[in-house]
């Protein structure tokens, strides 16, 4: 096994965490010493390893096996002393001070979700206790900004796409930024990263010093993507749905630039949403762009929409190529009408409480073999739950491409196997094929085994 150089430090707070009574403090050394101490390992590693070029979770821990941390409790807060840590978070034996943030951030919500999670009138089987849960989580980490109008794009798309789709997520952030817009991604490469890295340069020449980089994670998928460096605000939260919820919950509109199976997940968790009748009438702008070279993928999308959501779906969603001005002139405008129907109807700018999300959408989902074979997908369902279930589908594809639990799962008992009918596998296994020919399963250059079979 490759050797990687590794650095032993300790560290104290930065950006999270500085200020605690000493009952805090003691509260968070209990917590990492009884449960949560290999979650927290797992989610400082890959904060560690920031810049990695592997999208696989399971390779990443173990090409750093004696890392460890302990949790050190002194009267004036919190120290972590890290052992075996990656040499790259490092300059000159410093560690990097956006990563130190990221690091006490890891600790403030992994131990924020189970003190949470353990409270009598929390029920999170209940959808109302859920969304309350959500709103808690995003408050807890200061991303709250009552007053401010809205101006939060969550920007989906796939970590390991070309340059030139990487350039023009750039080209996108910039012209958001151009316009005062914020940037929410789900904090790692490609896609991810683009869009912020040109949104910083469009705020500083409009000498914008408060740009938000908002990133939303979870601990399942955070090694497979370690936030990149642009990341100002970040959040892991507890499973993907509550991660989903976030998103939309938090900001204001989306755009969806190329990717894989992670990004369909995502354009039907949304397109799911918007498709229940209690939301039709609430404005919540939806872009899918990117480059020319793009076009064949997003009509392949387009028509996996048509042929098993139908017009209806389609009509949620503006697809724009090639023009990343009208991309973020579309959202800037979209915003416009997010502000007039918020104040209209007198719902709060920072958090969208008015959107019904069903339980099928909140509950997390586990990807098991016995879970992906009893999938429902049935034309004859109602669109909104088939759009549910299409996306447990799709995440249990993403957990078995780059999560150390589906990764591991695959090896020990074989490919998943997803049950529909003929009209919705066809084009289920039509767009997965598309997927592993334009290599938008793994990065580029690997070699990718089918996680799945389709069965009809």
């Amino acid at each position: 096994m490759q050797r990687f150089k590794t650095i032993d430090t300790s560290i104290t707070a930065l950006g999270s965490l500085e200020v605690l009574s000493q009952v805090e403090v003691t509260q968070l050394k209990e917590a990492g010493e009884n449960g949560l101490y290999e979650l927290l390992r797992r989610c400082v590693l890959a904060i560690l390893n920031t810049g990695s070029h592997s999208d696989n979770a399971k390779t990443i821990l173990e090409a750093y096996p004696d890392f460890r941390i302990d949790i050190i409790q002194q009267d004036r807060g919190i120290r972590l002393k890290l052992f075996n840590a990656p040499g790259d978070a490092f300059v000159d034996g410093q560690m990097i001070r956006s990563t130190r943030e990221m690091v006490f951030t890891a600790l403030r919500d992994i131990v924020y979700a189970q003190s949470e999670s353990e409270k009598p009138r929390i029920d999170l089987n209940n959808g109302p206790d859920i969304t309350d849960y959500v709103f808690h989580f995003l408050r807890n980490a200061k991303m709250m900004c009552p007053g401010e109008d809205p101006r939060i794009v969550v920007c989906w798309g796939g970590h390991s796409i070309g340059e030139s789709e990487y350039k023009y997520t750039k080209d996108v952030g910039h012209e958001l930024g151009l316009r005062g817009l914020d940037i929410c991604t789900g904090c790692g490469p490609g896609a991810m990263k683009g869009p912020m890295k040109g949104a910083t340069i469009s705020h500083a020449k409009q000498r914008i010093r408060s740009g938000r980089y908002i990133g939303l994670t979870e601990p399942g998928i955070i090694a497979a993507e370690p936030p990149n460096p642009i990341v100002n605000e970040l959040a892991i939260l507890p499973d993907i749905e509550k991660r989903l919820e976030a998103f939309v919950r938090l900001g204001h509109g989306i755009v969806i630039f190329p990717g894989g199976v992670g990004t369909a997940e995502e354009l039907l968790y949304v397109l799911g949403i918007l498709l229940h009748p209690m939301n039709k009438d609430i404005p919540f702008p939806l872009v899918l762009t990117g480059p020319q070279e793009s076009e064949p993928y997003f009509r392949q999308l387009h028509e996996f929409i048509a042929k098993t959501l139908g017009f209806e779906a389609q009509q949620k969603y503006k697809i724009i190529i090639d023009d990343s001005e009208l991309a973020a002139r579309e959202l800037s405008e979209g915003m416009e009408h997010v502000k007039e129907y918020r104040k209209k109807t007198n719902d709060a700018f920072h958090f969208n409480w008015q959107l019904t999300i069903d339980e099928d959408y909140q509950r997390p989902f586990q990807p098991t073999h016995e879970n992906m074979a009893k999938l429902r997908l049935h034309k004859d369902a109602p669109v909104h739950e088939l759009a549910a279930n299409l996306r447990r589908a799709f995440s249990g594809i993403v957990s078995g491409n780059v999560k150390e639990a589906g990764i591991c799962a695959i090896e020990e008992h074989g490919p998943f196997e997803i049950h529909g009918d003929k009209e919705i596998m066809d084009p289920f296994d039509e767009l997965l094929t598309a997927f592993v020919q334009q290599h938008r399963m793994k990065l580029p250059g690997s070699d990718y085994e089918p996680c799945y079979r389709v069965v009809t």
